[in-house]
């Protein structure tokens, strides 16, 4: 089968599709043929080494949608089934950007009936991303979030999913997401670079890794969430800060699926490539200014 891989680190140029051999499903996992699978900045991340380990052949690829083509034992899901899955890890030697992809049975879910494969496979990393950074905030329903970065793909996610739970949200975001952000649940709307008229959130979640300048909108005892381990502002004024490190969970993703069936959760696709074309969609992701996720197609 064919995979995107890298053997070295660099640009787009270093994507390479190699022939491997079809994985196995062992105990307690599933194999999907992959229908489609996002493209996201962590795979950018990997793929310029900002993870590590130069010179190993490592898969590229997180998000995932298709059908289960073989199971392992122990494991209750069946060939044929149609789902969703998220496969962490930085340097394993298989992704999700294959014709074929392993996945343990607890990072998979059924896929929403109402999308087809390709924006399905949207959704399992920006939404388990905004989901659980949500869980870390804490908030009650009508406390303060404020969103930075939110027409990006976790951000629009944490305002659809803030807004269904209660919390009142403002997003911060460039001024011609507006109304698309306002339209997804958004209470207020921040145009980008613009500071809170006072430090009053009861929390942020810095989708946009802002930083100080997003630390600075949290009241005194309040949270912030980043998006990037290691890259948090240092505390003050009481506030408890942390980053998200996400992980695969079904019931989750069961969830999200139901979501986005009842149009809570919106899947947005900008562009689709062919999975040949990987080294074409880095560049085009490297470019910016996309409302959506790339998704390459085998």
């Amino acid at each position: 089968m064919r995979a995107a891989t890298v053997a070295r680190f660099g640009g787009p140029e270093a994507v390479e599709i190699t022939e491997l051999p079809v994985p196995v499903a062992g105990p307690g996992q599933v194999r999907i043929k992959v229908a489609a699978a996002a493209l996201n900045p962590v795979d950018a991340a990997m793929r310029a080494g900002v993870f590590g380990s130069d010179g190993e052949r490592i898969g590229l690829g997180w998000d995932v949608a298709g059908t289960i083509d073989a199971v392992g034992d122990g494991t209750d899901r069946s060939v044929g089934e149609r789902v969703i899955g998220l496969a962490t890890g930085h340097r394993t030697p298989l992704g999700t950007h294959a014709e074929y992809a392993v996945l343990d049975a607890h990072a998979v879910a059924a896929a929403p009936a109402t999308l087809d494969d390709t924006h399905a496979a949207a959704l399992p990393l920006n939404t388990l991303s905004a989901l659980q950074a949500l869980q870390m905030l804490a908030l009650s329903p009508g406390q303060s979030l404020l969103v930075t970065g939110a027409a990006g793909g976790v951000g629009a996610h944490a305002v659809e999913l803030a807004h269904h739970s209660g919390v009142k949200v403002t997003a911060s975001a460039s001024v011609g997401d507006q109304a698309f952000l306002l339209s997804r649940g958004a209470d207020h709307f921040l145009p980008r670079g613009q500071a809170p008229v006072a430090a009053g959130f009861d929390g942020v979640l810095d989708a946009a890794s802002v930083g100080r300048d997003a630390l600075a909108a949290v009241r005194d005892g309040g949270t912030y969430i980043g998006l990037w381990p290691g890259q948090e502002p240092e505390t003050e004024r009481g506030i408890r800060i942390d980053a998200l490190d996400v992980r695969a969970d079904s019931a989750q993703l069961a969830e999200l699926s139901h979501l986005a069936e009842s149009g809570v959760v919106m899947a947005r696709v900008a562009q689709t490539y062919p999975l040949d074309a990987a080294a074409a969609a880095h560049a085009r992701l490297a470019e910016g200014g996309l409302r959506g996720r790339i998704v390459l197609v085998p």
